[in-house]
């Protein structure tokens, strides 16, 4: 019975406010003032109403960490931006070492930054990661632009040189841009370092870091972090729709 009286009194705003709109060229100027006054309010909440629904409705689906794997994945991992809402969503005129949430930190050298890093929600049909980051990049007077993603200390664990760390991105970029993904790999007090140029001109672009050719400690493993080297940013803007990371062993000749 409740949901009947609810329906009713809502099919009846609407008509009214439908009625209002028709009429509102020819309505006196001190009703038009009130009714102004109220539909201003309604708006306020309507519009976070559908703000939030957006959110929630839209595919995919908040903290989802689904994306296909290499067979034999012992570990794998999306990073917490993409992933879900940060608390702070955005930053601009970005200054060197600025973090956007708890991982993903920007470097550069410029006099004067021109940067802007924000999250942004996925919404694609195509898109397995719910959230994006996009960079836009003004005037660039520097000599180097990185991001840089702090793994999770799990990725330390069982690491040996028989693994291959692989990275898939979908990166989206308003003129051809060269990006390099280096990985580090601190042990003891050496750090390992791998570089890879990731494919140009391939929204999805994959790269395996093998670790066979390093000198790695796996004994003495503390921490890793990936930095995504963006070659000569200027006036570009860059949207990284995902970037996960797999650990998979070699496969035995």
């Amino acid at each position: 019975m409740g949901k009947m009286l609810d329906q009713l009194f809502q099919g009846r705003a609407l008509r009214r406010w439908r009625k209002a709109a028709r009429l509102s060229g020819e309505t006196g100027l001190i009703e038009l003032r009130g009714q102004r006054s109220q539909a201003r309010q309604m708006r306020i909440h309507l519009d976070r109403l559908i703000h939030v629904a957006d959110g929630r409705l839209a595919l995919p689906k908040i903290g989802s960490s689904f994306f296909p794997k290499p067979h034999g994945t012992d570990w794998s991992w999306r990073p917490e931006l993409w992933r879900g809402p940060l608390p702070v969503p955005g930053l601009s005129s970005v200054p060197t070492k600025s973090m956007l949430g708890g991982e993903v930190t920007l470097f550069h050298d410029c006099d004067f930054s021109e940067l802007t890093l924000r999250q942004l929600r996925n919404t694609r049909e195509e898109d397995l990661a719910p959230y994006g980051l996009r960079m836009d990049v003004f005037k660039f007077d520097g000599s180097f632009l990185s991001l840089v993603i702090d793994l999770p200390n799990d990725a330390t664990q069982g690491l040996t040189r028989e693994h291959l760390i692989r990275i898939d991105t979908i990166i989206e970029t308003e003129k051809p841009l060269e990006i390099f993904a280096r990985l580090n790999i601190k042990h003891g007090p050496n750090t390992e370092q791998i570089v890879r140029e990731l494919p140009l001109n391939e929204d999805d672009a994959i790269v395996e870091f093998d670790l066979a050719y390093t000198r790695l400690n796996e004994k003495r493993i503390e921490r890793i972090w990936l930095d995504l080297i963006f070659e000569a940013p200027d006036m570009n803007q860059v949207i990284l729709r995902d970037l996960t990371f797999a650990r998979h062993r070699r496969a035995a000749i």
